[in-house]
């Protein structure tokens, strides 16, 4: 299988700190390659040096095995980018919108009639073409930017976060559409604090932290790295005398969250902790409605390697 994209002791400096420190990965044609990292973590800067938005310190990126850098135009060409924060014109039409975007890249006349055409029905806004985006929800002002991406038929698509603040109809459509590009395809990367949805999707993933990839493989593969860890969910009903700080003191205990009413605590699989952990809870007089022991998931495996969770 080729590789689409290759980057190479990438690095990004921004006065002394380094936001992207010597970060080498390879993206194979026809994946959907998910791209995880919190915030700070230099996710952002990486995509945009992909993308040509943002120049390397050090180190190159080759796309279709030519250097971005000497190949710029090439490398816009086959590159499109769906940002995280919608980059459309209010006062133009989806059509309008969609034909200027392709026309940058180069389309005219009939082809550009016709692709532009062909990006607004495969997101669903053919019937739409002639309204203005102010008129739009969330979902569809997300449907048209991702129109406006795919209209030159690029042959790497970034999507950074294409289904933040949208209701569940227009998620489960953006992420049959990523589905069927990648049919159609094209190689995608895809970024999202959803971690359901990259496991739902995505076919291998990195995760990035501090600016250096911690770990790659597919889903299975990253879940085999925990193989020693085990999350322990408690459902409460109250945390007003609940004490973080001694739950972490019982042997075996790596981490703990209090998310409403459900503590997740993360633990040595080798440790059997739960009896003290429920004593402890008892004696902080903590009323506990139910115990589950859940099965290792991509958060589990985030949250592992980088001692945070993804939307921190």
């Amino acid at each position: 299988m080729n590789n689409v994209l290759e980057m190479n002791n990438l690095t990004k400096k921004f006065g002394d700190f380094i936001a992207v420190d010597h970060m080498s990965l390879n993206v194979r044609e026809g994946e959907i390659f998910g791209f995880l990292g919190a915030n700070g973590a230099g996710k952002s800067t990486t995509i945009n040096m992909i993308a040509s938005l943002l120049r390397s310190t050090k180190g190159e990126i080759n796309l279709l095995g030519k250097n971005i850098t000497k190949n710029v135009r090439f490398a816009k060409m086959n590159t499109g980018i769906v940002p995280q924060d919608i980059a459309i014109y209010e006062d133009m039409t989806a059509y309008e919108n969609v034909s200027f975007f392709a026309g940058l890249y180069g389309l005219r006349g009939k082809l550009l009639k016709e692709r532009t055409e062909e990006a607004l029905e495969f997101v669903g806004l053919g019937e739409k073409h002639k309204s203005f985006p102010k008129n739009f929800s969330g979902g569809m002002k997300r449907r048209l930017n991702i129109a406006c991406a795919i209209a030159h038929r690029p042959k790497l698509i970034i999507m950074d976060e294409p289904t933040v603040g949208i209701d569940p109809q227009s998620r489960n459509y953006i992420l049959n559409s990523v589905r069927k590009l990648n049919e159609m395809g094209c190689t995608i990367i895809y970024t999202s604090h959803y971690m359901e949805e990259v496991e739902e999707i995505c076919t291998r993933i990195a995760i990035v932290d501090h600016g250096k990839i911690i770990a790659e493989g597919t889903k299975e593969q990253l879940k085999a790295i925990i193989t020693d860890s085990k999350e322990i969910w408690i459902g409460i009903k109250s945390a007003d005398l609940l004490q973080l700080d001694q739950l972490k003191l019982i042997q075996g205990v790596t981490s703990v969250r209090h998310e409403e009413h459900m503590l997740k605590i993360m633990s040595k699989s080798e440790i059997n902790n739960l009896n003290r952990i429920i004593q402890q809870l008892i004696m902080n007089q903590v009323e506990i409605r139910s115990i589950e022991e859940q099965a290792p998931n991509l958060e589990t495996v985030f949250l592992t390697l980088t001692g945070r969770n993804l939307r921190d």
